[in-house]
């Protein structure tokens, strides 16, 4: 039942991304997973508490999130199969279609390209600042579009390679309950003081969510960009996170350039490493190359999706 469900639920994703209309209309299920998170860290993570019961409240939290989410799309699935059956695995597909974001990152780093090719560098520090978590304010072309390059790779892993692999998996509770996991991540699982304790059991569910996935991405912009290989063996761990790094490193080496490096954030300047060879002074070209690399990445998956469908 999950393969024909991927193949529509990417087709569906690719045709219409998630329309501006429906979101203002509809917002995104994975608002309510950030409200229900907003609620639960401001009730729980109190600083006058110790950094055990803060921990222990994340842990609650993010087993509060997953089971509402996956719990949620169980029974969405059961009720459509129960009322069509086998034949209902189309609606389960556009219950699944959220969770994928092929068509929303080609559409949010395209447009950095665009501002870029018409040199206009405030609207392309605008495009760039939706997508990624650093200080974009002062960055110039180059670092536009180098933030725009990392955003690109890094999220061609939860934002497609991994919600598929769980849709796979799972089924749609898999799915969701992914999304909940990397919605936690990406708003309590950090390193700062305020959410070190609160959000570990978040980050250390998405690092394992996407231990599979990251490194299946990275094959898959190797194979798509034809190279990479060896840079992404050599520099995929470079990178703070366990995971980010392979898709990222492959991305670099299949472009030949160096990613990563000092990165702002909050005003406050992060001495990440370097990942890749070769420049750093990346352009429009640069962002519009790694998009074909994207594209073509995003084909192989749907011939995964489709080997699976086949085989089963």
């Amino acid at each position: 039942m999950a393969e024909p469900v991927a193949l529509a639920a990417l087709a569906m994703d690719a045709a219409l991304g998630w329309p501006a209309w429906l979101y203002v209309r509809v917002g995104h299920p994975v608002g309510g997973f950030a409200r229900l998170i907003g609620g639960c860290e401001q009730r729980w993570n109190r600083p006058i508490s110790t950094p055990l019961m803060r921990q222990l409240a994340g842990v609650a939290t993010i087993a509060l999130v997953v089971a509402a989410a996956a719990g949620g799309a169980w029974i969405a699935q059961a009720a459509v199969r129960a009322v069509f059956g086998p034949s209902g695995w189309p609606v389960i597909a556009l219950l699944a279609w959220p969770a994928l974001a092929q068509r929303s990152l080609d559409d949010h780093v395209r447009a950095v390209a665009t501002a870029l090719e018409r040199d206009d560098l405030s609207a392309a520090r605008a495009a760039v600042g939706s997508i990624v978590g650093r200080d974009v304010a002062a960055l110039d072309r180059s670092g536009v579009a180098r933030a725009a390059v990392e955003s690109l790779s890094e999220s061609f892993c939860d934002g497609v390679a991994a919600p598929l692999f769980w849709l796979l998996v799972g089924g749609l509770p898999g799915v969701w309950a992914y999304k909940a996991i990397n919605t936690a991540d990406s708003l309590i699982g950090h390193r700062e003081e305020r959410w070190r304790a609160f959000g570990w059991a978040a980050a250390r569910l998405d690092d394992v969510a996407n231990l599979v996935p990251a490194r299946v991405g990275g094959a898959l912009i190797c194979l798509a960009g034809w190279g990479g290989w060896r840079v992404m063996a050599r520099d995929a761990r470079r990178h703070a996170s366990p995971n980010a790094g392979w898709t990222e490193a492959a991305m670099a080496g299949v472009l030949r350039v160096r990613l990563a490096g000092p990165i702002a954030y909050d005003g406050v300047i992060a001495e990440k490493q370097w990942i890749g060879d070769g420049r750093t002074d990346l352009d429009a070209r640069n962002v519009r190359q790694s998009l074909r690399v994207y594209r073509r990445a995003c084909g192989l998956l749907w011939m995964v999706a489709g080997g699976f469908a086949w085989v089963l």
